[in-house]
């Protein structure tokens, strides 16, 4: 399973296994790496072995490829997690680093490896429970292993690479291909089946989303009114954020030439901020225009810092 996210190949988890990999491997960062690494196997082998494979679920991306390849055929899926893995470890060593590669490689091997000598009691019978805590802890392992710099489910790779050759993005490409594994699956296993199997995707995105971005999502706000100076103050001293103002013309309106120069603010908060803020803002000016939109992510200034790289 792979998600548009969230977490693509440009930011900083992957990009801190550049070359400079082997100097630091003595380093504490790379050590948290390759612990985030074991953890993510370990908890995509419980979702797996206590939770999938023995109701026959499966997943999106090249996970749910494996899945579904493990019902259809008597390969077994230790081998056949790293089949169809190796395409995209190549790929992405080739478009992103060796580096992330060679981790990429120890953590599906370690889950095949899991996968095949770990035994588990089967922890439940009910269909729903199996789709939300098989998903919950594969998204789990996804998760754990991107922030180690390193993927279980190469799907987002070549998702980038067709989206570099193509008019393609890459949350297309992902939302395609999975729609076309499920169509699959409802074809060649049972249409009940790949309806529990598309509720075991979106808790495991879910849960990726929440590993990689954390609670807090964030929102950009414009706001345009005549009283920037005080709202201005009231989100840069009573909210603590900070905020940025930008010349711009009126264009609409008959007051809209009256004001010439205007300004408009810029800041991004926390969804859970938003309340607050509005309602600062309609004390001030109970007719000022405000846009939010959310924000994928931050670097640098004070707005956010990623709790674990």
């Amino acid at each position: 399973m792979i998600k548009p996210l969230f977490y693509n190949m440009n930011n900083e988890s992957f990009n801190s296994v550049r070359p400079s990999f082997t100097s630091r491997f003595t380093s504490w960062s790379t050590w948290k790496d390759f612990l985030f690494i074991a953890i993510g196997t370990c908890m995509a082998s419980i979702g797996l072995k206590g939770f999938l494979l023995p109701n026959g679920f499966f997943d999106g991306g090249a996970m749910g490829v494996s899945l579904l390849l493990e019902i259809l055929t008597p390969v077994n899926l230790s081998v056949l997690i790293v089949l169809v893995n190796i395409p995209f470890i190549l790929l992405g060593a080739k478009q992103f680093s060796w580096p992330f590669a060679i981790k990429s490689s120890l953590a599906i091997f370690g889950l095949a490896l899991l996968v095949h000598y770990i035994e588990l009691p089967t922890i439940t019978a009910d269909k729903l429970l199996i789709a939300v805590f098989g998903g919950f802890f594969l998204g789990s392992g996804i998760g754990f292993s991107i922030r180690g710099g390193a993927v279980i489910d190469g799907t987002e790779v070549l998702a980038i690479s067709v989206s570099r050759k193509s008019s393609l993005t890459v949350g297309d490409f992902i939302s395609v291909f999975n729609v076309f594994l499920f169509i699959v699956a409802a074809v060649f296993v049972n249409i009940e089946t790949a309806m529990y199997s598309m509720l075991t995707y979106f808790s495991a995105s879910k849960t990726v989303d929440f590993l990689i971005n954390g609670v807090e999502e964030y929102l950009g706000v414009m706001i345009m009114s005549p009283q920037t100076e005080e709202i201005k103050s009231m989100i840069s001293h009573g909210l603590g954020r900070g905020v940025t103002a930008l010349k711009s013309d009126g264009g609409y309106g008959e007051k809209a030439n009256l004001y010439p120069e205007r300004k408009v603010l810029f800041c991004v908060i926390t969804r859970l901020e938003v309340t607050r803020l509005l309602n600062e803002i309609e004390k001030i000016d109970p007719k000022a225009f405000v846009i939010q939109y959310p924000i994928k992510d931050t670097k640098g200034g004070m707005i956010k810092k990623r709790p674990m790289h």
